[in-house]
Formats: C-alpha cells, structure tokens, sequence
C-alpha cells in the first residue's frame, strides 16, 4: 500500500468518522452550555428553552453513539470505506465538509459569546411606538395598571390600544430601557428602547418612547441602560422623512419629561417577550 493509499485509508476510516461524532457532540454540548450558563435568553424566545435542552440531550446522545461506532470500526475498517465511497457518490460536497463546517462553527460558538442587541441594530430595524402584530394579538391590555407603576412595553401596549397621548399627559411614570441617540431629535432628546423577541433575536423589534432631559443627550451614550422617573407631557417632535413619507414633519407624540435618571447595569434579561 502506497503513501496515497494509506492516507485514503486514514481518513475514510478514522478521519471522517472522528469528525462527524465531533460535530454532532460539540453542538450538544455547546447548547447545552447556553442553557446552563442562561445565554440563551441573548438569542430566543424563553418559550423555546425547553426545546432546546431536549435538543442539547439528543445530539449529546446521539455523538455518544457515534463516537462509539467510530471506536468499533476502527477495528473492522474495511465497512467504514465502503459506506464512504458511497456516501461520495450520493452528497452534494466531498464527505467530511459539512460535518467539518458543523464543527467549526460550533467551536466558534466557545470563543465568541452571545451579545445583547445594540441600539445601531434598533436604527438599522426602524424603533416603532407599536407592538408587532403577534405581540398586539396575544398580549392583553391592562387598564387598571397604574402609570407609575408601567413598564415601558405597557406605556407602548396603552398607546396600542388608545392612540391620543393627550390622555396620559400629566401621569406619572418610572421606565427602563437602553439608550438610542435618534439623529432628528434634539440634542436633549433620547429614546428609551427595548426589544421584544418573538421567536429568536433575528426577528427581535425595537420599540421606544422618547425622553426629555434636563441636559445635552451626550451625557448618556448610545446603549446605556438608564431607569427614567418622570411625567408625560406631549410635544411635536420632528420625524424621520425617511421613514414616514408623505406625512408631516412633526409629529404629536407622548414624551417622558425626565425628573429622575438612573444609570442600572445590563439586565440578564434584556429582551421582552
């Protein structure tokens, strides 16, 4: 057997098979350390933890299985090449390169951890003052919940279902959210934001309320997680013409005229759902 040959050998008996039960293991346990660790509240709806432990539990099963096969046609090798030359000729890629990729992206999952959605990604998906429609839907609207007392996804699910600010001016109100510097307000203006996922943070939408400072803008950067206290008043504030074409300037809109602004870390979890 020439040097070719052997090479052949090693990798249609050893190599492939180390990497296949490699791939199917790392994405289990790579899963199941988003769960233990509660990284999956930066990348899915809390509904769907449950899935994904059972998922995690599978494939660790499953790789277990197969690192088992592979240590068993170690000693008969002569199958393994067989089932090798026929899987070459019944897949798309060369055999090894979707396993291969499979585990070089969960080994990129190790070294790179979930991040929290940013406010430049709010910018890029346009910050709304409506839910989405499945939030409109499932979500139920309390009337008896005291202003002050809301969150900011109440403030926002209240102007959902009755759309005139000029009823909640004057009310007292106290919300959380991060900061977005929106480039038409003024330069005493933020936007109080939060995310709402409703499957995974790809479909994850940004809705805001805007916040009167006492102060330029610039003492709280893009990002930072403040806790407003405060009262509702309404302003014309100008609009993106971008976004809202065909329509005025300004716009009346419901503002928070800060008393109180308190810098609080990153929630755990930051995202709504």
């Amino acid at each position: 057997m020439n040097l070719s040959d052997r090479f052949q050998h090693f990798r249609s008996t050893v190599l492939l098979p180390a990497i296949d039960a490699l791939a199917v293991l790392a994405w289990g346990v790579l899963l199941f350390k988003y769960w233990l660790g509660g990284q999956l509240r930066l990348l899915i709806n809390p509904s769907y933890f449950g899935l994904v432990l059972a998922a995690s539990l599978f494939l660790l099963l499953l790789g277990g299985i197969k690192s088992w096969q592979w240590f068993r046609r170690l000693r008969n090798p002569r199958s393994q090449v067989q089932a090798q030359e026929i899987l070459q000729h019944i897949t798309l890629f060369p055999a090894g390169w979707g396993s291969g990729l499979l585990l070089l992206v969960a080994l990129l999952g190790f070294f790179f951890s979930p991040m929290v959605l940013t406010s430049q990604m709010a910018l890029q998906r346009g910050v709304s003052e409506s839910l989405p429609p499945t939030q409109v839907q499932a979500q139920s609207f309390r009337s008896q919940t005291k202003p002050e007392e809301r969150s900011l996804i109440e403030w926002v699910r209240t102007l959902n279902a009755y759309p005139e600010p000029d009823a909640y001016a004057g009310q007292p109100a106290k919300i959380t959210g991060f900061v977005i510097h929106l480039p038409q307000l003024p330069e005493n203006y933020i936007l109080l934001s939060r995310f709402i996922i409703t499957c995974c943070a790809v479909d994850a939408r940004p809705v805001g309320l805007p916040v009167k400072l006492d102060q330029n803008r610039n003492a709280y950067p893009p990002d930072t997680w403040l806790e407003v206290q405060g009262t509702m008043a309404v302003e014309n504030l100008p609009v993106d013409s971008q976004t809202m074409r065909g329509t005025p300037t300004e716009k009346r809109q419901l503002v928070l005229v800060a008393k109180s602004v308190r810098v609080i870390p990153t929630p755990a979890d930051p995202y709504v759902n």
